[in-house]
């Protein structure tokens, strides 16, 4: 009997392992791990030694994986940040004061019932968005000041503000990392763009596996994180392709993560009240809209955030995200002022044919980065992928590629 005991745990976890692998094939805006990010700005430090600055870290952005066809998804997964690692090692951990609305972890098998939604606040203000001063493309304009492609990969993409990725899970070091960012910010009068990715299963066990060691732990950083925060205006985004890519779970370990998920909005929320904290909601050719808002539901996205984002390191036309973004809303329901937020950085000409990715010919830069989109229910246009940065094609992955910066900042 402990034999045929022992070969069921066996075919069980076999088959857990075919259920992730099989969900990593369906995701459409997967992370792929290179080292270090590409593209995006990254506060991330080693999780060894905590000494040294706090000052974020340029590294690469996200590169993608091959699209899916709409409206479900295909066998072949898309674009989605990789995980940064760190150049410089962390500041010793800083005294700080937990928000109050730190929540012990539930039964994973037990329903989690959603509060009463809270009002968000209004959308994003018309603040210029920060960009951060560090990156591969600014290191890359201020070191080719006579190369012809510099004026317009300067003034196209480098002078651009792009978003910064809090990717380690390094506790002793994230507040004063996020402090850093946002008193710079708030310095200038500018909003900042803040992506926390520590989530537990991060990237279902994929190749930009990672994060916390439990949701006990992420509850932590969390806390960390939302410490310095400071008490301006911000922006984050909240772990991408946690919740569109939660397939691969079991359905506790689902529950789980989003009842995470819901602590760490109201979190975010009870450290600074102007914080506009949006949730993930895939993209347009990922998920259908009624699905992917029964998800954000149960991650309390009702109650714990001021909307959603899409198409974080897609090519994604800005017009079909918005629509989708707006049924995506209309399936969640109240409050009515939940916005969404669209990842235009490299989807100029919509996605490539074909199911190419990387590198694909053709692509251009989108929507600069503002809060002024026009649109209904479309909070801001933001750059959370750094375009130029390659997917493995014409440079290696994750590095910044100046003909393929060239390429888009042209739409050739």
């Amino acid at each position: 009997m402990s034999g045929l005991r022992a070969q069921r745990r066996i075919e069980r976890a076999e088959r857990r392992r075919a259920k992730r692998r099989n969900a990593m094939a369906f995701a459409a805006s997967a992370v792929v791990a290179v080292g270090t990010v590409t593209g995006v700005l990254s506060a991330v430090a080693g999780e060894g030694d905590h000494r040294n600055s706090a000052r974020p870290q340029t590294s690469r952005t996200p590169v993608p994986g091959p699209l899916p066809a709409r409206p479900s998804p295909s066998a072949t997964p898309s674009a989605q940040a990789s995980v940064p690692a760190s150049r410089t090692a962390a500041p010793a951990r800083p005294s700080l004061s937990r928000p109050a609305s730190k929540r012990a972890e539930p039964s994973p098998g037990r329903p989690t019932r959603e509060p009463s939604a809270r009002t968000p606040s209004s959308p994003p203000g018309a603040a210029a968005l920060y960009r951060h001063p560090e990156s591969q493309v600014l290191d890359w304009v201020r070191a080719n000041r006579d190369d012809p492609r510099h004026p317009l990969i300067k003034n196209r993409i480098a002078d651009q503000p792009a978003a910064v990725w809090f990717a380690a899970y390094n506790p002793g070091a994230v507040t004063a990392q996020v402090r850093s960012v946002t008193s710079a910010a708030a310095t200038a009068g500018r909003i900042p763009v803040l992506v926390p990715y520590a989530i537990p299963d991060r990237d279902c066990g994929g190749a930009s596996q990672g994060g916390a060691p439990d949701l006990a732990a992420y509850d932590d950083w969390i806390g960390d994180f939302a410490a310095g925060l400071g008490g301006g205006e911000v922006i984050v985004i909240l772990e991408p392709d946690s919740i569109a890519l939660s397939d691969c779970l079991s359905d506790g370990e689902r529950q789980a993560r989003f009842a995470s998920l819901a602590r760490a909005g109201r979190t975010l929320h009870a450290a600074n009240p102007r914080a506009k904290v949006y949730f993930d909601a895939g993209h347009s050719g990922w998920h259908p809209a009624g699905k992917q808002a029964a998800a954000l539901r149960a991650a309390g996205a009702r109650s714990n955030s001021d909307g959603i984002f899409t198409n974080v390191s897609n090519f994604h036309r800005t017009a079909d995200e918005a629509a989708y973004a707006r049924r995506v809303l209309a399936a969640l329901g109240g409050p009515a002022g939940l916005g969404a937020v669209i990842d235009t950085s490299r989807n100029g000409n919509g996605p490539p044919a074909g199911g190419q990715w990387c590198d694909p010919a053709g692509r251009a830069l989108g929507r600069a980065p503002t809060t002024r989109t026009g649109e209904a229910r479309v909070d801001a246009y933001l750059w959370i992928k750094l375009p130029g940065e390659s997917d493995g094609c014409k440079g290696a992955a994750g590095t910044f590629t100046p003909d393929y910066a060239y390429q888009l900042a042209r739409g050739d």
